[in-house]
């Protein structure tokens, strides 16, 4: 099956939130045994950050257009790079070489010259297959 990875416009999310939330919840919550103080975020602060623009929402659909998959990426800039930071990422089978060319494709387009991302150990080792390196491991103690 080929997958095609595309923005959404934000004039469309409201439209297109139904068919992507699933993906995203399951982002979210998929293998996560975190304590429920660690949340910063919820699927309806995901839904406000991509509806006001904060974040970028892209879906992977097939040739007939069904959605398959749904991430969002958040921008940073710093003084030597503009940071793609993917926020959520779900889905079913879109994953591989060519979804991820397309994916560094867009951001690239939108000025990014790095893509980062935190991830459970199943996927930093599909990552690693694309490239991605491990830099830090994040630590947390609520105050």
């Amino acid at each position: 099956m080929k997958l095609t990875v595309q923005p959404v416009d934000i004039n469309y999310i409201s439209q297109i939130w139904p068919l992507i939330e699933e993906y995203l919840q399951e982002a979210l919550t998929k293998d996560n045994d975190a304590p429920s103080w660690s949340e910063c975020y919820n699927i309806h602060h995901v839904q406000a950050f991509i509806t006001s623009g904060v974040w970028l929402l892209l879906v992977a659909t097939d040739e007939d257009k069904t959605i398959h998959g749904a991430a969002t990426v958040s921008f940073s800039n710093y003084p030597m790079n503009r940071i793609a930071f993917v926020t959520l990422i779900g889905g079913r089978m879109i994953s591989s070489r060519d979804t991820f060319e397309q994916l560094k494709m867009i951001l690239k387009q939108r000025g990014a010259t790095k893509v980062q991302g935190y991830g459970r150990e199943s996927i930093v080792r599909l990552w690693k297959r694309f490239g991605f390196e491990p830099r830090t491991t994040l630590m947390e103690v609520q105050l």
